[in-house]
C-alpha cells in the first residue's frame, strides 16, 4: 500500500499506463521536477496534485494526500506553480491596484466582475477588439490580483473567472490580428485553468489554438489540436461539442467529407446534453446554432459552394443584428460561397448586406475571406454587380 504522496502518484501513474514524461507532459511540467516529487524529494504543490489528479481521474485521492504531506512542504523555499501564476502579470497587477489589500470581495463584487466582462463582451460582438483590448487586459489583472489576495474557493472562483478574461482577451487579440498574442493568451488562460481546477478552459485553449490553425490553412494541425481538446482534462458537454466542431472543420479543410460529417454528428449529440446555465461566462460562439453556422463553412471547403450558401443563408436569418462580428464572418463566407458556385449577382447582393458589419468589427479574420472574395470576384470585373460593389470591397481592404 502507497504511504507517501510520490508512491501514490507513481501508483496511480502506472496504473493509467503512462510514463513519467508522458504525464509530465500532461501537466505541463518538466519531468525531473515530477520525478523529485514521486522520489519524495520535493513537496507536492496543491496545485501539482490538483493536476495528476485530474490527468488521472483518481477522484481527489492525490489532492487530499498532498494535504497531509509534512510541513516541510510550505516551507517557502519554492512558490507553487498557482502562486506564480497569481504573483502577478506581464503588465504587472500592482500598478492596478495600489499598495494596500483589499478587503475580501463578497458575491455582490465577484457578481459585478462578471457582469462587467460579459459587458465587454457585449461590446466585442458589435465592435472592432481595439476598442475592447485595453479594458480586458486591465480586467483581467485586476480579477487576477483578486485571486493572488484571497485563498480558498473566493480565490478559485476569482481565477476561473481570470482565466475566461484571458481567453477571450486571446480572441480579440487574433481578431485584431496579432496571432502571437493571441496564442499568449490563450496558454495564459489554459494554465490559470488548469492552477484553479477548471477543466472547460484547460480543453478550450486546444480549441481556440486549433482556430488559429484553421485560418493558416493548416489542417492537420487544427485536427490534431481539436483532438487533443476532447481527450485532456475532463471537460463539460459545451467545451467537448465545440472541439469536435472545430475537428470537423480541419477534416473539412483537408477535403474529408466522411470524417468531418462524423466529428459534426458527435459535436450535436454532446451539445444536446449541455446544461442550461453555467455559474461562469459561457465559452465559444454566442449564435444560435454554432454547430450549423459551422457545418454551412465546412462545406465550402469542402467544395460543395451552392449548399454552403443556402446553409449560411439559412442559419444568418437567425443571427441576432447585434451580433455584427457573427454576421460578418459567416456573411462574407456565404458571399464567397455564392461566387464560387458561379452566383455572381448573388454574391455581390449579400456582399452589400454585410459591408457595414465587417466594417464596424474591424475583423483581421473576416478581412482572410474578404480578401479571397475581391480575388474571386476581380474574375468577373465587368460584371455590372460586380463594378458597383468593388469599390467598397476594395476600401474596407485597404483599410488595414
Amino acid at each position: 500500500m502507497a504511504e507517501t504522496f510520490g508512491e501514490l502518484l507513481r501508483a496511480h501513474r502506472v496504473a493509467a499506463g503512462l510514463s513519467m514524461g508522458q504525464l509530465a507532459k500532461l501537466i505541463h511540467y518538466s519531468k525531473g521536477y515530477l520525478s523529485k516529487i514521486e522520489n519524495d524529494l520535493k513537496p507536492p504543490t496543491p496545485t501539482v496534485a490538483r493536476l495528476c489528479d485530474g490527468v488521472l481521474d483518481v477522484g481527489g485521492r492525490l489532492v487530499e494526500a498532498a494535504l497531509h504531506v509534512g510541513p516541510s512542504s510550505h516551507d517557502g523555499q519554492a512558490l507553487g506553480r498557482r502562486q506564480v501564476l497569481v504573483a502577478g502579470t506581464m503588465l504587472g497587477v500592482g500598478a492596478l491596484t495600489g499598495s494596500g489589500r483589499r478587503p475580501v470581495p463578497d458575491e455582490h463584487v465577484i457578481a459585478g466582475m462578471r457582469t462587467s466582462f460579459e459587458q465587454l463582451q457585449g461590446l466585442g460582438l458589435r465592435t472592432s477588439p481595439q476598442v475592447v483590448l485595453e479594458p480586458l487586459q486591465a480586467l483581467q489583472h485586476t480579477v487576477h490580483g483578486m485571486a493572488r489576495e484571497n485563498a480558498g474557493p473566493v480565490g478559485t472562483r476569482l481565477l476561473r473567472l481570470a482565466a475566461r478574461i484571458a481567453e477571450y482577451t486571446g480572441w480579440m487579440c487574433q481578431e485584431a490580428g496579432d496571432e502571437q498574442r493571441a496564442l499568449w493568451w490563450t496558454r495564459h488562460s489554459s494554465e490559470l485553468a488548469r492552477a484553479a481546477g477548471d477543466a472547460d478552459i484547460a480543453s478550450y485553449a486546444f480549441v481556440r489554438e486549433a482556430g488559429l490553425a484553421l485560418y493558416r490553412q493548416d489542417a492537420a494541425t487544427t485536427v490534431n489540436l481539436a483532438q487533443q481538446a476532447q481527450w485532456i482534462g475532463q471537460a463539460g458537454s459545451r467545451v467537448l461539442a465545440l472541439a469536435a466542431r472545430r475537428e470537423a472543420q480541419g477534416h473539412a479543410l483537408a477535403g474529408d467529407r466522411g470524417a468531418a460529417e462524423r466529428a459534426f454528428d458527435l459535436a450535436a449529440q454532446r451539445m444536446e446534453s449541455v446544461p442550461p446555465d453555467s455559474p461562469y461566462p459561457a465559452l465559444g460562439s454566442s449564435v444560435p446554432d454554432p454547430l450549423e453556422l459551422a457545418r454551412g463553412w465546412s462545406l465550402a471547403d469542402l467544395g460543395l459552394n451552392a449548399r454552403a450558401a443556402e446553409v449560411l443563408g439559412g442559419q444568418l436569418a437567425l443571427v441576432p443584428a447585434t451580433s455584427r462580428r457573427s454576421r460578418a464572418r459567416f456573411g462574407i463566407r456565404r458571399s464567397l460561397a455564392h461566387a464560387l458556385s458561379g452566383e455572381v449577382d448573388e454574391s455581390c447582393r449579400t456582399l452589400v448586406q454585410t459591408l457595414d458589419d465587417v466594417a464596424h468589427v474591424d475583423s483581421a479574420t473576416v478581412r482572410t475571406d474578404l480578401r479571397q472574395l475581391a480575388r474571386t470576384l476581380g474574375r468577373w470585373h465587368n460584371h455590372g454587380a460586380v463594378r458597383e460593389v468593388y469599390p467598397d470591397l476594395k476600401r474596407l481592404l485597404a483599410h488595414r
